[in-house]
């Protein structure tokens, strides 16, 4: 079987497929699943009024972990240490640069985060908290400074808070059909 020739057309399609298949799986001892805790990120950003494109980053900002779906890859296929290199990877040739970026940084954004926010650390979840300690752990000073040289590190700490925040169980989300449209006018946007 071939693998799909994705292009700005049908990438939307293709990722509501895999959140229809595949969204029910674990989350990575959360109390959620993978489609729950995206599509819940989504809302908590669309509740703070965000702009569709940190929607829609909010929403894919976990799609690495998906990433065997879009080909062979070389990165998030055996291990997902790397699914946001990973995901940004795959969303760059159709997403605009903020939410690739954001998708990149929600990892970084986490260390950043611990770095600079006394009570951050102990809001994360024990998941989080276990691969806090995989991911590199708080970012030093100098990391730090790397970041917020990043021109859409702000928005990434915006994302990663929703990301933290998208591990209620029982919450209400629409299902990802609702976000189609929308992520349909962003990637058109950012032909």
């Amino acid at each position: 079987m071939s693998e799909p020739k994705l292009n700005r057309s049908n990438i939307v399609e293709f990722i509501a497929d895999i959140f229809e298949r595949r969204g029910a799986e674990s989350y990575l001892g959360e109390p959620v699943t993978m489609s729950e805790h995206m599509l819940q990120g989504a809302v908590l950003a669309e509740g703070e009024g965000a702009p569709e494109e940190l929607v829609a980053a909010a929403l894919l900002h976990d799609i690495g972990h998906y990433t065997s779906e879009f080909g062979t890859m070389s990165l998030g296929d055996v291990r997902d240490n790397y699914h946001e290199e990973a995901g940004a990877h795959v969303l760059q040739p159709f997403f605009p640069p903020v939410i690739t970026e954001c998708v990149r940084l929600h990892v970084p954004a986490k260390r950043y985060l611990c770095a600079t926010d006394k009570g951050y650390y102990d809001s994360l979840s024990e998941a989080s908290k276990h691969t806090l300690s995989l991911q590199g752990g708080p970012m030093s000073a100098e990391e730090v400074a790397e970041f917020e040289k990043n021109p859409f590190h702000r928005e990434a700490v915006r994302v990663r808070i929703w990301d933290d925040k998208g591990k209620q169980p029982g919450m209400a989300t629409p299902p990802f059909r609702y976000y189609v449209p929308m992520l349909q006018r962003v990637v058109n946007s950012s032909a």
